[in-house]
């Protein structure tokens, strides 16, 4: 689960909404048998300007990362990425101020997950 929101060493309103939005959206996949972890990232976004978090994961497993953020946030996308900065094939998900990856990987090692405001 990956969120937007931004560092600090207390949290905002902002960030526990964006969080609260994050895990909202993760919980959906619960649904589907995926387990929920909750390491998270969190950091400000702003239009145009991507942040790229990078991951590590095995191979055979599934995965879904989410994102979310205020309601101010515009419109979220993530992309992934191999290490070698290729984009992978990845099943997307958009709503508003959310958005979602799901990945399952051929290859264990380092992934790179681009998150953006569009």
């Amino acid at each position: 689960m990956l969120m937007a929101g931004s560092a600090g060493a207390a949290p905002s309103n902002e960030e526990v909404q964006a969080r609260k939005t994050a895990l909202d959206l993760a919980g959906a996949f619960t649904n589907d048998g995926f387990k929920l972890r909750d390491g998270y990232w969190t950091g400000r976004l702003s239009p145009q300007k991507a942040r790229v978090v990078q991951v590590n994961l095995y191979a055979g497993n599934e995965y879904w990362f989410s994102v979310g953020a205020t309601e101010k946030a515009g419109k979220l996308s993530i992309t992934v990425y191999d290490e070698t900065g290729k984009k992978v094939d990845f099943d997307p998900f958009g709503e508003g101020h959310t958005a979602a990856a799901g990945f399952s990987p051929e290859v264990s090692g380092p992934y790179f997950l681009k998150i953006e405001e569009l």
